[in-house]
């Protein structure tokens, strides 16, 4: 039982990884459509420091933006916004820590931000890790499904007035949920979120990119119904080379090198359907999309069910502590 519990979520991440491949073997990365300026508005990228979160955050600060880059690397942060100042742009960066592991942390962010005083018309949940060995964050959590998906579920409810406030008919406030393809092989496990009768890493990690989709439609039928105007959607970036393998196993870490050189996208070509999502005027307005390569595509079936979307929204509202379910 235990060797099955293990073996079946590695298969089913592995296989969908392969999918990926294959699909990247003969589809290139879209291309980017010239985006409208942003001029005047403020966003949040979690993870902006390195990688996809950096691309993502450096070409909003090319559109004018003034972005938040969170982060736990105050090194990585720093170095970060000093490139995109130096490149110029019409926007600007700072660079804020937040542990988004920790609910205290992503709590005091949110306070501090509110305490600006500014408005906030994207974030960003980009922030993410893979393929962690067992381990729980501060407050008890397993690490993939706190990082991953409980920190931003947290930080997103906690700033949901500023974005609602910040929206306009015609200009709708934005939030990105950094999704996977890895999601097809999450299975939500209610009464173990946090993993703890059989540890897989690849369930975990599986698990908290479905329920980032969950969030997404969740969240999005929520502020439809309230009839505010705040966008909320899932991307997939493909299979990006960036450290988020830093984890797999020394052999696969080996057979990934040569693949990803010819198969794998650069961080750029990764935060294209991130940017995309973020500040196309093709999106204005449409909400609760699973976007991969440019397109609209359905997600996984388990996705859709609206009463496990409900239940885990409001099990996640009693695990981080929010009155409202």
């Amino acid at each position: 039982m235990w060797l099955l519990s293990v073996l079946l979520p590695l298969l089913r991440l592995y296989l969908c990884g392969a999918k990926v491949l294959f699909y990247q073997m003969f589809y290139k990365s879209f291309k980017l459509p010239v985006l409208p300026k942003q001029n005047g508005r403020v966003a949040i990228v979690t993870g902006g420091t390195r990688g996809m979160g950096f691309e993502t955050a450096r070409h909003l600060a090319r559109l004018g933006m003034h972005v938040f880059i969170v982060g736990n690397e105050r090194e990585e942060g720093a170095a970060a916004v000093r490139t995109i100042h130096e490149e110029g742009g019409e926007g600007k960066a700072e660079y804020v820590y937040v542990d988004l592991t920790s609910l205290k942390s992503v709590r005091q962010f949110a306070q501090m931000f509110k305490d600006r005083g500014l408005p906030l018309h994207l974030l960003v949940n980009n922030a993410g890790t893979m393929l962690v060995p067992e381990r729980q964050t501060e407050d008890g959590f397993e690490f993939h499904f706190c990082l991953n998906y409980l920190g931003h579920f947290l930080l997103a409810n906690l700033l949901l007035d500023v974005l609602k406030r910040s929206g306009s008919p015609g200009r709708c406030s934005r939030i990105v949920n950094m999704s996977s393809a890895t999601h097809y092989a999450g299975v939500i496990h209610m009464d173990d979120l946090n993993r703890r009768k059989h540890y897989s890493s690849h369930g975990a990690y599986a698990q908290s990119k479905l329920a980032l989709v969950l969030f997404t439609y969740y969240m999005q039928e929520q502020l439809n119904a309230g009839g505010h105007n705040v966008i909320v959607n899932a991307v997939d970036p493909g299979m990006v080379d960036t450290a988020l393998y830093d984890n797999l196993w020394t052999l696969a870490q080996m057979l990934k090198k040569p693949v990803a050189k010819i198969l794998f996208r650069t961080p750029a070509e990764g935060a294209s359907i991130t940017l995309f999502a973020a500040a196309s005027s093709e999106l204005e307005g449409v909400g609760a999309c699973y976007l991969y390569n440019g397109e609209k595509r359905p997600s996984a079936d388990a996705s859709y069910d609206t009463e496990l979307q409900a239940e885990l929204w409001k099990k996640s509202c009693e695990l981080v502590g929010l009155q409202r379910a």
